[in-house]
């Protein structure tokens, strides 16, 4: 099958205080803020364009799966467990609401994190292979 849907370009992330959260991602979580007004901040974080939309105070990007259990809705990844334990012990350090890691039953190991609005994501500890096939050959150029 032919993908007509290449990649992910934009993620929006609803947000109640639009100068307070993109100082948050840019402290906390090292994303590039490319433009901010009163209605919305776009960033650079993973590889990915974040829109931080001012939004009302309930909403959030979360959502309740078929047993109650409120869900994320994006998962980053990282480069294998040691980053992953890494990741997750500077995100507590600074102060980040951070989940205790977990073995959900499949490869890897994953945790989540939220937001100051409540906004939850998951990390998750393998690359997915396609991009693993597109860093090779920059790992090689760096070598």
């Amino acid at each position: 099958m032919n993908e007509k849907l290449v990649r992910v370009g934009t993620t929006y992330v609803p947000v109640q205080h639009v100068d307070q959260s993109a100082k948050w991602y840019t402290e906390k979580l090292g994303a590039t803020l490319n433009y901010q007004d009163d209605d919305k901040a776009i960033l650079d974080l993973a590889n990915q364009s974040f829109f931080l939309v001012r939004s009302l105070e309930s909403e959030s990007s979360n959502f309740t799966d078929h047993s109650g259990k409120k869900r994320f809705s994006l998962t980053f990844e990282v480069d294998g467990l040691g980053n992953l334990y890494t990741l997750h012990q500077e995100f507590r350090e600074l102060g980040i609401q951070t989940g205790d890691i977990e073995d959900r039953g499949h490869t890897g190991e994953n945790f989540v994190f939220s937001d100051p609005d409540g906004n939850l994501f998951d990390v998750w500890s393998e690359l997915s292979p396609n991009y693993k096939k597109m860093l090779a050959p920059v790992a090689e150029v760096k070598k």
